[in-house]
């Protein structure tokens, strides 16, 4: 078995002295927001939506969904907001989900899958009058992407600071890259891609409905315009930085080392991340490119396998209930589900800490990190493929003399209403639990307000504050 030890560019670092060093700042922990879940793979929020977020669930059956968790009533709406039919062999299924820029005025939404006959399909869909659901009938192909094989699919999406349309693809499978596609300019796999899904290139083709962008590295000279980074082996998961616009991704080793990959936000493009050439920094040997090549980039984080198989790229934590962690990234690996983080200044990783035992959830364990997701906020959120969600939370209570107002009411229709409100804003994207008839709804709260609502309830209703201080009494309220 290999060691456990942890690899950067700059050399070998022993795991016991990074798993010891301090976490920084205010404390951490993680509280379980949604169980019963298939296969949860992301989360994700429209900007500006402070009521909602979206859980992509890879698969149930040959059906993939898009399930929206509400903040104001604690619950994952029965009805998924989006269904695609997928295939279910091996990594595939519904992989991803990015909100168009200007959503809240067009309603588009895209997805990243694997259609019955194991294609990767980006395809765009139009919210409907409901805004919880999107149109079925709306669906329009952006992309077709041929795979070969069923494993290494990607399926990170994601829209950039410049406003286009970031797909970064695997290899196409099996082992060691066979057909060296990653390095292959004339093929889509093993790449970043970057469209305009404002534009159209291709308007004599259903299934192509994008612009190539002009400044695209391999636009006018030999190679696939839609590429923009090439050398990819399974870039699972990656992220913006919602503040610099820095994009960092995890991508998936084969046999020896796992990686974190950096693109800056002045990158013009063009980088080769060094697959099947290199295995982080370490040479492959396989033939197709060579190890000496100095235009290779390094990942500015890797790993030997060994327990750990295969990250789990993360965020960039820019949330407002952690200040001193604001611009760490954190990731974990699937294998073992150990949490790290770090910071990167563009040159050196620093403050690298195990986060593990601090995000050890109240409800539930989390056994396979699937990803990481990010409210509107900012607030971090992990998905564990086992069926169940979790956010990051500050470990501070309440304080009685931070309540102003814990009131509740029902209306004649049976809907209960529940208000928190505080005297200070300091817990603004914080959770708060309202247990209602003994469930608990765990709540965000917003400003200084934090609101339960929920239909259709008959009879007493009793309405509780999680208070560790025992500050404020249970509500009883009477519906008809």
């Amino acid at each position: 078995m290999r060691s456990g030890s942890i690899v950067t560019s700059g050399g070998v670092i022993a795991a016991a002295l990074a798993a010891a060093l301090p976490a920084l700042g205010q404390e951490i922990s993680a509280v379980r927001i949604a169980s019963g879940l298939s296969r949860p793979v992301f989360v994700t929020a429209p900007a500006g939506d402070t009521n909602r977020i979206f859980i992509v669930e890879q698969r149930s059956g040959s059906t993939g969904r898009v399930r929206i968790y509400k903040f104001d009533s604690g619950q994952v709406l029965g009805t998924p907001y989006l269904s695609v039919t997928v295939s279910t062999g091996s990594e595939q299924g519904l992989l991803g989900l990015a909100f168009h820029p200007d959503y809240a005025n067009n309603g588009y939404v895209y997805v990243n899958y694997t259609r019955s006959d194991g294609d990767t399909v980006i395809q765009r869909f139009t919210v409907s009058g409901n805004p919880d659901v999107v149109d079925s009938g709306s669906g329009q192909i952006v992309m077709i992407i041929d795979q070969p094989f069923s494993n290494h699919n990607g399926g990170y999406l994601a829209f950039g600071p410049d406003g286009y349309l970031y797909i970064p693809t695997g290899d196409g499978g099996s082992a060691n890259d066979p057909g060296n596609r990653a390095q292959n300019i004339n093929e889509l796999l093993g790449k970043i891609l970057r469209i305009d899904v404002n534009g159209d290139d291709f308007p004599a083709d259903p299934n192509k409905n994008y612009a190539n962008p002009a400044g695209n590295p391999y636009v006018g000279v030999d190679g696939l315009d839609e590429i923009w980074a090439i050398g990819l082996r399974n870039p699972w998961r990656g992220d913006f930085d919602n503040q610099t616009g820095d994009f960092y991704m995890g991508d998936v080793g084969q046999d020896a080392r796992e990686e974190i990959d950096f693109q800056p936000a002045s990158s013009t493009g063009g980088e080769n991340y060094g697959w099947r050439c290199k295995e982080g920094t370490r040479c492959t040997g396989l033939t197709g490119c060579s190890c000496a090549d100095t235009t290779l980039v390094d990942p500015i984080y890797e790993y030997n396998q060994g327990p750990g198989c295969s990250v789990t790229g993360g965020v960039v934590y820019r949330g407002g209930a952690f200040p001193a962690l604001s611009g760490t990234y954190f990731f974990s690996d699937f294998c073992d589900s150990r949490i790290f983080s770090f910071r990167y200044d563009g040159s050196n990783v620093t403050e690298f800490t195990n986060r593990t035992s601090q995000l050890i959830p109240d409800i539930g364990t989390i056994d396979s990190v699937s990803s990481f997701g990010e409210d509107a906020f900012g607030e971090m959120y992990i998905c564990d493929l086992e069926g169940e969600v979790f956010k990051m939370v500050p470990l501070d209570d309440i304080t009685c003399d931070e309540i102003k107002k814990f009131k509740g009411s029902c209306k004649d229709n049976g809907t209960v209403k529940v208000v928190l409100r505080l005297n200070t804003e300091s817990h603004h994207g914080d959770n708060v639990t309202i247990g209602i008839n003994g469930q608990d709804n765990l709540l965000v709260i917003n400003g200084s307000k934090a609101v339960f609502k929920a239909c259709c309830f008959a009879g007493p209703v009793t309405a509780s504050l999680e208070d560790p201080a025992g500050c404020e009494s249970d509500l009883l309220l009477q519906c008809p």
